[in-house]
């Protein structure tokens, strides 16, 4: 599912575009304040950002240069009234990666959501989320609210394999010959639910981990 965070004070434009998107089987979180926005983005990343530049808070163009400092590769969009060239090039210099001026087309909106998806899935994902977690790939480390949780290897590649897999149900028997036996190592039943036991532990028993009893495990958001 397509998350999106859209910063937006006008309530007749963020009602439409939230039942819009919605429709099309987005989750849509409406923020009408930065400092919201900003708590939220600490706490957890959307899949895409609808950004207004006028807020009553402050502006999302300084607020984009701040995401930009932390997420180079979080999806996004401006939606603003603001249309001369000059704010145009702005936008993108401080980091936007799309720049639509209001009024705009609810279904050409939700197509550059989707082709900015797809442009991103195309590039290397190197950072995996779910709720507050986020697996780190070029650095081989787990993060907790951007505090690192120190886990072993086996226990590395199983959230990995399950992060990569969010939302899907992951058997036994697929772990067991993705994690233990692409290594060469034959190992029974017993040593995944130990590595299960202590990974749960190390994340201190996220909400987002399910077991789905004597078949495998997910991830998924819970937020």
């Amino acid at each position: 599912m397509i998350e999106v965070y859209y910063a937006e004070d006008d309530e007749s434009i963020a009602k439409s575009v939230k039942e819009y998107l919605e429709q099309q089987d987005c989750k849509v979180v409406v923020f009408g304040g930065i400092a919201d926005l900003r708590k939220a983005l600490i706490g957890h990343l959307p899949s895409v950002l609808l950004l207004d530049w006028n807020m009553p808070d402050g502006e999302g163009n300084e607020f984009c240069q701040w995401i930009r400092e932390r997420w180079r590769d979080l999806p996004v969009i401006y939606l603003t009234v603001r249309g001369d060239s000059h704010d145009i090039v702005t936008g993108f210099q401080n980091g936007a990666d799309d720049y639509v001026v209001k009024p705009f087309d609810l279904a050409v909106l939700y197509s550059r959501i989707l082709a900015l998806l797809r442009r991103a899935r195309n590039t290397k994902e190197t950072k995996l989320f779910c709720d507050d977690l986020m697996l780190d790939k070029e650095k081989t480390a787990v993060y907790c609210q951007q505090e690192e949780i120190v886990v072993s290897q086996p226990e590395y590649q199983l959230l990995l394999l399950l992060m990569e897999n969010k939302g899907k149900t992951v058997t036994r028997r697929q772990i067991l010959e993705q994690v233990w036996d692409s290594s060469g190592n034959y190992v029974n039943d017993n040593t995944l639910t130990v590595t299960m036991k202590r990974l749960r532990e190390n994340l201190h028993h996220p909400l987002c981990l399910k077991t789905i009893r004597s078949f495998g495990y997910r991830m998924e958001d819970t937020k």
